[in-house]
């Protein structure tokens, strides 16, 4: 497998990147290959993801790995190939970001990183995922420290998770968060059925997310099929990925203010959000997107589905502007979120931390802007510099405005073909969509699709490998959620444990995203 990857054409506008890495080399071995991901983070490129897979999923066979990084110029892949049960010096120990992916790739293929500081299961999977009780968690000692443990089972909608507080009277000194009691396998579940019918369940993988995962799924589809997309597919896509981004913002936006019993704001946000996912509905038959993107196609939207979302929007921002100054002039939200949970930048950085949270604590990182090269990002990346509740709130507000601005400006743009040339109608199936239909080629033997989007919580990813036949042999599927669990364990230090509702909410990740 070659580290050079041929990149997607890049039409205007685009919601993220995708590359296809064809089998014309050899993989580094594991010593080279651990070399050069080390030396790109030394060099200051970002870790946005390294996985790895067994050549034979039932047998101690070889592991191939890939390290996905961010340079300047693009998204750089670094393949290597390693022994069963090999060990190799954790990366982790120079470079804490990462440490969680290290984590998953010694639970998931037998790799061990010696020196890890923090050598743990992330999810149990497999044979073990009965195991959970068995969680090695880290104790503090004093005659007057006490742990607080809160789940996994919780009341409402919250999906499972314990958190584990060490604290010495109601300051907590460590949090250790541990997931993976609803582990679904999906990865594997991927593997199960012929491509053209998975869109249902990658839309299903994180039911808030529908529209970043079926763009990242899709796009690698595409890119191992050598398809090219037109501008209207691209179009509509995008468009999408910013009405999710709106609404999801919103949700938190009205978690937040509920958590902090400022009620008015909480209801104005709740039907904000309704009013754009109600459009969405209007687009392509399901509020939360689902259908509105396939292999080869997307929604169309005609001049009076147009019509119709630049007036939702402009309704929208009239009265998401005044909630935002209400909110942003009340002493009482200052006081009880300005700050709280910090993250200082340093911190933020050597985690890895993504998207909302990241850029929160002052780290310009924003996919739509990193791989944009020449396509029309919404905006600049949004960034605060504080990395408190308050700039988390501040950063969702900013860009949800910024994407609405946007989305304005595209839908006024005459030029800015979203019609398509096929039939106009409502969702994405076979007769009403823009682009072709499924795949219209199959699979490019021994190649690894792969796609990054910049979803609401940061990048998602999606990896696709096939074999000598062109068959799906091995998926990857990671959530930004993945990284940034750990940043809200260090948020907590120092801060009484009453305020954890408001600093979970405010970083608002995903459980089933880490799960998966």
């Amino acid at each position: 497998m070659s580290a050079t990857c041929a990149s997607a054409t890049r039409r205007q506008p685009r919601t993220g990147l995708a590359l296809r890495c064809a089998a014309h080399a050899a993989p580094l071995s594991l010593g080279d290959w651990r070399s050069h991901t080390a030396q790109a983070l030394d060099e200051g490129q970002r870790l946005l993801s390294l996985f790895g897979w067994r050549v034979d999923p039932h047998a101690d066979s070889d592991v191939l790995l890939t390290a996905v990084l961010l340079e300047p110029q693009g998204l750089r892949l670094l393949h290597g190939c390693a022994r069963a049960a090999a060990h190799y010096p954790a990366l982790t120990v120079q470079h804490p970001c990462a440490q969680i992916f290290e984590r998953e790739l010694w639970e998931q293929t037998g790799l061990v990183p010696e020196g890890h500081p923090w050598l743990k299961p992330v999810r149990f999977e497999g044979a073990r995922q009965g195991d959970c009780g068995s969680y090695p968690f880290f104790s503090v000692r004093g005659a007057e420290v006490h742990e607080v443990g809160v789940g996994p089972i919780h009341a409402g909608v919250i999906e499972p998770g314990h958190f584990r507080f060490m604290c010495h009277g109601e300051t907590v000194h460590h949090l250790e968060i541990q997931l993976g009691y609803q582990h679904r396998g999906v990865e594997a579940l991927l593997l199960r059925q012929p491509p053209r019918r998975l869109g249902a369940l990658v839309e299903s993988i994180v039911g808030d997310s529908v529209i970043a995962y079926a763009s990242a799924f899709h796009a690698a589809l595409e890119q191992l099929s050598l398809q090219s997309m037109p501008t209207a597919v691209h179009a509509s896509r995008a468009i999408a990925l910013e009405l999710e981004r709106i609404a999801m913002h919103l949700a938190t936006l009205a978690g937040m203010t509920t958590d902090i019993a400022h009620q008015q704001s909480a209801a104005t946000y709740q039907r904000l959000r309704t009013a754009v996912i109600n459009a969405t509905q209007r687009v392509c038959g399901n509020r939360f997107g689902r259908g509105w993107i396939r292999t080869g196609s997307a929604a169309p939207i005609n001049a009076t589905l147009r019509a119709d979302l630049s007036h939702m929007l402009q309704a929208f921002l009239r009265d998401f502007v005044q909630v935002n100054t209400l909110v942003c002039g009340s002493r009482s939200v200052r006081a009880r979120l300005k700050g709280m949970g910090c993250v200082p930048t340093q911190v933020a950085t050597d985690l890895g931390l993504t998207g909302v949270v990241a850029r929160a604590s002052g780290v310009v990182l924003d996919l739509r802007d990193a791989l944009a090269n020449g396509a029309t990002p919404p905006y600049p990346p949004v960034t605060e510099t504080t990395g408190d509740c308050w700039a988390r709130m501040v950063v969702r507000m900013r860009e949800a405005q910024a994407s609405a601005e946007w989305l304005l400006q595209q839908l006024a743009n005459p030029e800015l073909d979203l019609d398509g040339p096929a039939p106009l109608g409502t969702g994405a199936d076979a007769g009403s969509a823009i682009g072709s239909s499924g795949l219209a080629r199959p699979l490019a033997p021994h190649t690894l699709g792969l796609s990054v989007i910049e979803g609401v919580r940061g990048p998602v990813l999606v990896a696709l490998q096939t074999d000598h036949a062109g068959q799906l042999v091995h998926a990857k599927v990671q959530d930004p959620s993945l990284a940034n669990w750990f940043g809200l364990a260090q948020a907590l230090r120092g801060q009484q444990i009453s305020d954890f509702p408001i600093c979970n909410k405010s970083f608002d990740l995903s459980y089933c995203g880490n799960d998966l």
